[in-house]
């Protein structure tokens, strides 16, 4: 039954910006080091002389946090805000298809879609890398995929908050502001506890345990989905 239901959501979601937010996020992203790299471009080289790809990554790792839960959070708004503007979750629910299957099929589309942001971001990179003019055979193809999906995966916790909060009510201020708070706060995230969760997508970068990071978020990630499904299944819609 989720499927059904997942099937119909990528539907809904055609002509809603979703896809040009999932691209403009990691293109922005690339730009900016792009723009970044161009403009001090003898300095930069010679600063990472060692190890120009880790520079490019370090670069750009510094901002996949914001991103991350910016992007998470203006995804899951619109994502719901599909079902609030048309004011179809009665009909919706009122199909044999359980709450708790709708809830799911929201999250894998969620999940989904800020994956393929962060693909972008990998291939991106290495795009900008070969255009900067790093050489090929020295691409670390493990790093590349770490920059965005261990993040990714640390984030969760946020990106599930976000899911619940954007369900949960019809109004998205409060999730859309408390996203973009959020965001801004990861900028200072290295002067930050690493106990708190928002400091782990980018402890998921930097940090030499950065496994157990990205496995804090996915844990907590689960445990706020939980009441969040549960919360949504109990919930009177309008």
């Amino acid at each position: 039954m989720m499927w059904r239901a997942l099937s119909a959501d990528w539907l809904k979601i055609r002509g809603k910006g979703l896809w040009f937010l999932v691209f403009l996020g990691p293109l922005g992203l690339v730009a900016m080091q792009g723009l970044n790299f161009g403009l001090r471009y003898d300095y930069l080289r010679e600063q990472y002389s060692a190890d120009l790809w880790g520079g490019l990554l370090n670069n750009v790792a510094a901002f996949v946090p914001i991103a991350l839960f910016l992007g998470g959070t203006l995804v899951c708004s619109l994502i719901a805000n599909v079902e609030h503007q048309m004011s179809s979750w009665k009909q919706l629910l009122a199909l044999p298809i359980s709450r708790t299957s709708v809830f799911m099929a929201k999250l894998v589309l969620c999940l989904v879609l800020v994956a393929v942001s962060c693909l972008l971001l990998s291939v991106g990179t290495v795009g900008l890398g070969l255009v900067l003019g790093f050489k090929v055979e020295l691409i670390p193809y493990l790093d590349v995929l770490r920059i965005g999906f261990m993040s990714y995966i640390a984030a969760l916790p946020v990106i599930a908050l976000q899911l619940w909060l954007s369900l949960a009510n019809r109004n998205q201020t409060l999730p859309v502001a408390l996203g973009i708070t959020l965001s801004l706060v990861s900028i200072f995230s290295m002067l930050l506890s690493e106990w708190v969760p928002l400091t782990w997508p980018y402890m998921a970068w930097e940090s030499s345990h950065r496994l157990l990071f990205s496995g804090a978020g996915l844990l907590l990630g689960l445990l706020i989905l939980l009441p969040g499904a549960l919360h949504f299944a109990r919930k009177d819609v309008d």
